[in-house]
């Protein structure tokens, strides 16, 4: 049997596609032509992608169709004439879920980091399998573990059956879905006590104190009501030091390779788990040092005097956090923020928490905002945005020239979109200039 794909290159779809095809499934797919850094390990492993086209669909195929992508699509429409099986990414997901010791990573951020942390981790220890948004999936039969990232949109992560649901945070998002916080924090609570062995969960956040937990909880934090406990927390220009303290007593110290607090939060999450899983501490402590980030998280590349670095912060908390780690790693040089907000709901609900994070950076600039569905709201004028911030304009694919004056300085690229488009091109033209 063949399992096609709708929308392969999408980080979840990716990711799944790599996933099953390790498993022995006889799996391809299609796209948009555009290149998509997700479609690389596809290709890497000898995975079919197709341009979207009807004739790909043929009978006995079993169809999993991206999130992305509604009942018009060609193929989509194909499927259903001819009555084939139809997966949503989460339903097929989810049935994997139940056939290993299952490890869900929800959070509103901070999910990608943690599971491929975790990933790294357990895979040089006791072996496991993952599936990460940033359109990683590794897997093997032989393994009991499998490391999932579980999106809260649309309450997809209740497809899933956790032996541990960890919940790294709670914040409004997606709010052309949820109502209100609370409305959230209900998903989150019916996601938890979906776990079928422990809950993990941020005790720092304000929000996980609000859910009614069935199941056993282990929080943990920077403040001492917590089970599992960083204190000692040194942040420094090659990462953050700290020790960690298990129900008061001491665990270990760890040295970990990434920038700001979040990354440390993060940390803490996979060492819980790790604690649990009974894995060699000094082996924790090896693989939490040699862990260089998830891709599109804080990835660097150095440009001559310039540091280029490109992240999927898209919400105004992690735009301020990845901005923040910048600053620690890099206090002596000019920050530059470029960011591309996606849906017009997100751009006009946190307005302004985008511009009290867009003015921790010296220079910001504003694309206007990326839509790839509909929304029952008018647009937004980013204008509006830039007008409000204390150094901020305007840029497009047109204008990308406005950032060589910029010398000796960090170049933060962030969206969940295709700000890379414009990665390229500002390469380009560096060169360019310096030829």
């Amino acid at each position: 049997m063949i399992y096609h794909f709708i929308g392969i290159k999408g980080t979840g779809m990716g990711a799944l596609t790599q996933f099953m095809h390790d498993l022995g499934y006889h799996v391809q797919g299609s796209d948009k032509p555009d290149h998509f850094f997700t479609e690389d390990p596809l290709r890497e492993k000898g995975i079919t992608i197709l341009n979207f086209d009807a004739d790909n669909i043929k009978e006995g195929m079993t169809i999993v169709q991206g999130n992305a992508f509604t009942d018009d699509n060609v193929e989509v429409k194909k499927a259903k004439e001819l009555h084939l099986t139809i997966y949503t990414y989460q339903e097929m997901l989810g049935s994997f879920t139940e056939k290993f010791k299952s490890i869900t990573v929800a959070g509103c951020h901070g999910k990608t980091t943690t599971s491929s942390m975790l990933a790294h981790v357990l895979d040089h220890t006791i072996g496991t399998n993952y599936l990460i948004g940033d359109g990683t999936g590794h897997s093997d039969k032989k393994n009991d573990h499998f490391i999932l990232e579980a999106c809260e949109w649309k309450r997809h992560f209740l497809a899933y059956t956790p032996t541990y649901a960890i919940i790294t945070n709670i914040e409004l998002d997606h709010i052309d879905y949820y109502k209100n916080i609370d409305d959230m924090v209900l998903a989150y609570e019916e996601y938890a006590n979906k776990a079928l062995k422990m809950v993990i969960a941020c005790g720092d956040d304000p929000y996980t104190d609000k859910i009614n937990y069935t199941k056993p909880v282990l929080f943990y934090g920077l403040e001492d009501k917590n089970d599992v406990v960083a204190k000692n927390v040194v942040f420094h220009n090659d990462g953050t030091d700290f020790d960690v303290y298990i129900h008061d007593e001491l665990f270990g110290h760890f040295n970990l390779p990434l920038f700001g607090k979040h990354m440390l939060m993060n940390s803490l999450a996979v060492i819980t788990v790790c604690y649990l899983e009974k894995i060699n501490k000094d082996d924790i402590t090896k693989y939490i040092h040699t862990f260089k980030g998830a891709k599109r998280r804080f990835k660097e590349k150095v440009l001559g005097d310039i540091i280029e670095i490109d992240d999927y912060a898209h919400h105004p908390t992690e735009v301020a956090v990845t901005i923040k780690g910048a600053r620690q790693k890099y206090p002596d040089k000019e920050l530059v923020a470029i960011l591309m907000i996606h849906t017009y709901s997100r751009a006009r609900e946190f307005e302004q928490e985008f511009i009290d994070a867009l003015n921790l950076a010296d220079k910001a600039y504003i694309t206007d905002v990326y839509m790839d569905r509909k929304e029952d709201c008018d647009p937004y004028d980013v204008h509006d945005m830039i007008k409000k911030c204390k150094n901020a304009e305007h840029i497009s694919l047109e204008t990308t020239e406005k950032l060589l004056k910029h010398k000796n300085a960090v170049m933060l690229f962030m969206s969940s979109k295709e700000i890379y488009v414009m990665e390229e091109k500002y390469e380009k033209l560096l060169h360019e200039q310096k030829n």
